[in-house]
């Protein structure tokens, strides 16, 4: 940044922002990434981190798996570049069913899984399921795996691409944007409470905040906050090794040693505070999944708010009647997995003017087309 200059800004430090920062960077395109409170504070900071190559329907299945892609080739270069491990990982992840209702909503889901590519999904009876894993509930009645999965710890993840992006030219400034300046349909500029950023590109990285563009931009951005708590627990025993599943929710190992557990889905606006209710749910579902669980303690208890569509589908593109303005927000519970597929249609769109990876699902214009 040259002043008060900058080739792109982009407004949001969580994972579409830094991962947008980083892959500008290596195409030589410098960027400032505005946050209003710190690198990875929120969502992006406070996730499981569950990543993979598949398990995500169409429309969101080729950011998935531009996802895997890129976490791949980050899990390559940024740890001996950064000195930041991350704890990226492959492992299995299963999907428990008690009953015949719930095998056979998971068996339905066998052809497109299994048609993925690369995929390694499949069905384990009783015995398989207990072969795997012995403490699994007893009344599992079977599960199913998919073996192409993995996870990361997040924040070291933002951290890690931050520090490469500042490598590239990047540069990390603290504001509050409250608003853009355009001329004959482009923007000129990024408002901030204490000055002005000119620029010729802005990226919309705001995550649950997203909402509060609608007035810059004059058109609905119909994405709020869904709440999420997760337990982090000191386990009796052995570690769980893979990823045990169960009515949205999840419990596995990390390399920390804690076992972590969640999830919650919350309508509570912006409230980001941990609550008993919450810990309560979470290790009712922990302990009909993993018996044993009964004997753990609680190490740590945290929450976050993911940016939600109101159509449960992220918003993605280039903003009509403001060229160069470009968003990316509303990943739902999928925000790690699908944060640098996301940046990289953004970073297409920045420098090439086209990308690869079907985008119209994710208009930004289709709240106002209703």
């Amino acid at each position: 940044m040259t002043g008060d200059t900058a080739e792109v800004v982009i407004v949001g430090g969580g994972i579409v922002g830094v991962s947008t920062a980083y892959l500008l960077g290596k195409l030589g395109v410098k960027s400032v990434v505005v946050e209003r409170d710190a690198i990875g504070s929120h969502a992006s900071g406070f996730a499981y981190g569950g990543i993979g190559a598949g398990g995500i329907p169409d429309p969101i299945a080729p950011l998935g798996r531009e996802g895997w892609k890129l976490h791949n080739e980050f899990s390559k270069i940024l740890p001996e570049s950064t000195g930041v491990n991350f704890d990226f990982r492959y492992r299995s992840s299963l999907y428990l069913a008690f009953d015949d209702s719930e095998s056979s909503q998971l068996k339905a889901t066998l052809p497109w899984r299994q048609s993925e590519l690369g995929s390694k999904v499949r069905w384990l009876d009783q015995k398989e399921l207990r072969d795997l894993e012995p403490r699994v509930a007893p009344d599992a009645i079977g599960a199913l795996i998919d073996e192409m999965q993995g996870d990361l710890e997040p924040y070291r993840l933002s951290l890690a691409l931050t520090q490469e992006s500042e490598k590239l030219g990047a540069t990390v400034r603290h504001g509050n944007v409250t608003g853009l300046t355009r001329e004959n349909g482009r923007v000129t500029g990024v408002v901030l409470e204490n000055g002005k950023i000119s620029c010729d590109v802005v990226v919309l990285a705001l995550g649950p905040w997203s909402g509060t563009a609608s007035k810059w931009l004059g058109i609905p951005i119909e994405i709020r906050p869904l709440k999420g708590q997760i337990l982090r627990l000191q386990a009796p025993g052995s570690p769980v090794k893979c990823s045990v599943g169960w009515s949205g929710n999840y419990a596995i190992t990390k390399p920390d040693g804690l076992l972590w557990a969640g999830t919650t889905e919350e309508e509570a606006g912006f409230d980001e505070n941990p609550t008993s209710e919450a810990r309560d749910i979470i290790m009712q579902s922990v302990i009909k999944t993993l018996p044993f669980m009964i004997d753990a303690r609680l190490a740590q208890h945290t929450a976050c708010l993911r940016p939600l569509a109101a159509d449960g589908v992220p918003i993605l593109g280039p903003v009509p009647g403001w060229r160069g303005v470009f968003i990316g927000s509303g990943a739902g519970r999928q925000g790690i997995r699908l944060g640098p597929g996301m940046a990289r249609v953004i970073t297409d769109l920045i420098t090439e003017g086209k990308t690869d990876i079907p985008i119209n699902p994710f208009d930004p214009a289709r709240f106002a087309k209703k």
